[in-house]
């Protein structure tokens, strides 16, 4: 039976922590794995005022299509691989998560999509998990100590809290309490 299964990722090193768990794991042939990334309301505000629409109307040949409006598309991997698509989006995906998926797009038989979201990242990641829908989530935690999480609030704790499917936080091995 095929599975949606989403991780948050953001580039940093515990959202590809999450993402190498996730594929060793969870992911099994057949699967959908959606990587589920939010950008600040800015670069949205931009990318929506300079919109392509020769770049956003792509056939990706997988039976996934990028629409006119930014929030309702997903985006193939091969797109997500090209910098110039990218940049539409005010994404920057590193070297490292792309080999990462690239990988188990080789290895297994699975489809690889992104979904870009603009907003607050603790709403939006929950708001993904029923819109897409996803039958489950996987979050890094970037180990933030008690009290930079009273005071900056924690992503992983509000989703984990607030999601309607199953969500793993998975732990940044060089998570320290401060």
């Amino acid at each position: 039976m095929e599975k949606r299964v989403g991780v948050a990722v953001d580039f940093s090193s515990c959202s590809k922590e999450a993402l190498r768990w996730a594929v060793e794991n969870v992911v099994r042939d057949g699967d959908h794995l959606i990587l589920v990334v939010v950008r600040p309301e800015a670069v949205w505000d931009h990318a929506s005022r300079n919109r392509d629409p020769e770049l956003v109307t792509v056939d990706s040949g997988r039976g996934i299509y990028l629409d006119l409006f930014f929030e309702d598309s997903y985006i193939p991997l091969d797109e997500f691989s090209d910098p110039l698509v990218m940049k539409k989006y005010g994404v920057k995906p590193d070297p490292e998560t792309l080999d990462i998926l690239n990988c188990v797009a080789r290895e297994k038989a699975i489809v690889v999509v992104t979904k870009i979201y603009w907003g607050d990242p603790r709403e939006k990641i929950c708001e993904a998990i029923d819109k897409i829908p996803l039958s489950c989530l996987i979050i890094g935690n970037r180990g933030l100590g008690r009290i930079k999480r009273a005071l900056l609030g924690s992503v992983s704790n509000h989703v984990v809290n607030n999601g309607t499917c199953p969500v793993t936080v998975v732990k940044n091995g060089n998570q320290h309490e401060g």
